[in-house]
């Protein structure tokens, strides 16, 4: 049974799919694939790696890491069906149906077996669950010992005078482009609040380490306006992070 966040939010992004890849645009000042190309310069895929990309949305990462990983199989799983019928076209348009396999699921309980990927990846979504410390102990059982747990996640301007702009614009501007463009105001004020309780980089750093993850690294970007968090379960043995 859902929790009351958990529907909430699904109702959220089941409604906000169809204009999920402009409205990212729009979050992160257009530099949303920049950073994860940022992201995916430090994962180092290695090619045949597999990969889970958690909350996948409509698939960007989830292509991504096939891009990547050229040969190894690819999972990406969301429990929004209106988001995964988006990705999905994305996949086949590309021709990558036979290397990913989309899984309407839920990130709280993957329906994996222990040690079965080499990378869990989250991207802009860790925020929105129920229990983040769940999510993430579930990604670290999935992945390989030596294998990688990576967040990539909006959070909190760590230079003060950009700080105060940054609230303005997602507080009180972002809500209303949400409703000019995407016909929603309501879920669009919401997103800007569901950063209010999120640890900032150096707490969900704190977090990686708590859970077990080794050798983690956290990378604000933009200011602080977004994070990236990688963490290994044990040691890694061949293709590290790069730095």
């Amino acid at each position: 049974m859902k929790t009351s966040k958990e529907q909430f939010v699904h109702s959220v992004f089941e409604s906000i799919a169809h204009k999920y890849d402009l409205m990212n645009d729009v979050l992160s000042f257009r530099r949303h694939k920049a950073w994860r190309k940022f992201t995916m310069k430090r994962m180092n895929v290695q090619p045949g790696a597999t990969a889970i990309d958690v909350c996948c949305g409509t698939c960007d990462w989830t292509l991504s890491l096939a891009e990547a990983s050229s040969t190894g199989k690819i999972v990406g799983l969301d429990f929004s069906r209106n988001m995964l019928d988006f990705g999905e076209h994305k996949v086949e348009k590309l021709g990558r149906e036979k290397q990913i396999e989309l899984v309407h699921g839920n990130a709280m309980a993957l329906p994996f077996e222990d040690n079965t990927f080499d990378y869990a990846t989250i991207g802009f979504a860790l925020r929105n669950v129920p229990d983040l410390r769940k999510v993430l102990e579930e990604m670290q059982r999935v992945v390989k010992p030596g294998g990688l747990v990576v967040s990539l996640e909006l959070s909190k301007p760590t230079w003060q005078p950009f700080k105060a702009i940054y609230y303005f614009y997602f507080q009180r501007v972002l809500p209303l482009i949400g409703k000019l463009i995407a016909k929603r105001y309501e879920q669009y004020k919401w997103l800007p609040e569901s950063l209010v309780h999120f640890p900032d980089h150096k707490q969900l750093a704190a977090i990686f380490r708590e859970i077990g993850l080794e050798d983690v690294h956290a990378y604000p970007l933009m200011s602080g306006i977004a994070a990236l968090h990688i963490g290994a379960k044990g040691k890694r043995e061949g293709a590290g992070i790069v730095e």
